[in-house]
């Protein structure tokens, strides 16, 4: 008896793999796309330059918030905090102030408390370790006599790098409405 003759498949027909294959490949291909736009995005100068702007933005709020805060039954420790959170010539002069300072915070017996509204960096040299910041900010004094006051004020603050940490070198009120900067 013969065999009938077998019809003659081409092999890559006849391969079960191949929607599997084909299936791997493509994913493969947008691997490599995504891949390579990850290594774009994670190496692009902007996103360390944003980096950089908010970590100046948040040592720059908190720096003012912390020279704006002070009470007189803990007076060591909110004036250490304002040595902290400053560097250059403004340490210098806060440094060198102190105990005169101290001395009329305590005889006045006041306590401040200041909150962040808003801040925003107006200035980054990111290579000079440099930044400026604009902040709004609300203080709130309580006198000995238990009366209380709030102001609400913009304040520029400088800050430099040092050590890999942003720290205020200076500190003013911004100019409001049309007055001139000065």
């Amino acid at each position: 008896m013969e065999r009938p003759a077998r019809r003659r498949v081409p092999r890559r027909l006849r391969t079960p793999y191949a929607p599997a294959l084909v299936l791997a490949l493509v994913a493969a291909g947008f691997a490599a796309w995504a891949g390579q736009d990850w290594y774009a995005a994670a190496h692009d100068d902007r996103a360390a330059y944003a980096v950089q702007r908010d970590r100046a933005l948040a040592a720059g709020e908190q720096a003012v918030q912390n020279l704006n805060t002070l009470d007189h039954r803990d007076l060591d420790r909110g004036l250490d905090l304002w040595e902290a959170s400053t560097t250059g010539e403004l340490h210098e002069q806060l440094t060198a102030g102190r105990d005169d300072f101290a001395g009329q915070v305590k005889e006045a017996e006041t306590v401040s408390t200041a909150r962040v509204l808003s801040g925003a960096v107006t200035e980054l040299d990111d290579r000079a370790g440099r930044a400026r910041v604009l902040v709004a900010l609300r203080v709130t004094i309580r006198a000995a006599d238990g009366t209380r006051s709030d102001k609400d004020s913009r304040m520029l603050g400088e800050l430099t790098r040092t050590d890999g940490r942003w720290k205020l070198s200076a500190l003013g009120q911004a100019p409001v409405g049309g007055a001139p900067a000065g």
